[in-house]
């Protein structure tokens, strides 16, 4: 598109003028665009990130404190060396790491509990376990449903599994 005034140059400014519901539209090159009077239009902007930094420091010296990566008492690894290698130096890492850990897990694996995976001839009280688990949550999602009838199964289901399990 070419300026609507020269007809020789791209137009790069668009303006949109809507004055009594009636909307017009201008279609300029820079150089018409600063030959319009109509229009207060300054190419050169006034703010810049530049000085907006300059203005807050205002001539004195910016102090930036370095930041502490945690570090594991037992191993001496530090989070950053975590973040590097991917792998815990030892068992105490997990509880100095603790705080940091759970928006990582819920980034992985979608939650904050790893629940794994269990062999089938192994493991019969924790596939129990994690049963009533999976139940109870079917249950808190019937319930905010209002499917009262499969409440009341889901909750007699949870109840002969506990019963099992003493």
């Amino acid at each position: 598109m070419y300026c609507e005034e020269c007809q020789k140059r791209p137009a790069t400014v668009h303006l949109t003028k809507i004055q009594n519901n009636k909307k017009t539209e201008l279609h300029l090159c820079e150089e018409c665009a600063r030959r319009h009077h109509e229009i207060p239009f300054n190419f050169e902007p006034n703010f810049s990130i530049h000085k907006f930094l300059a203005g807050l420091l205002d001539g004195t010296p910016l102090e930036v404190a370095p930041v502490a990566s945690p570090q594991c008492p037992k191993c001496k690894l530090t989070y950053a060396q975590f973040g590097q290698v991917g792998r815990f130096g030892c068992s105490e890492c997990y509880r100095t790491f603790e705080r940091w850990l759970g928006p990582l897990f819920r980034r992985v694996q979608g939650s904050t509990r790893h629940g794994g995976k269990v062999p089938r001839r192994a493991g019969g009280r924790l596939k129990f376990r994690q049963e009533i688990e999976r139940l109870r949550e079917e249950l808190q999602k019937a319930i905010r449903a209002e499917a009262y009838e499969r409440a009341a199964e889901l909750r007699d289901r949870i109840r002969a599994l506990e019963q099992k399990l003493e």
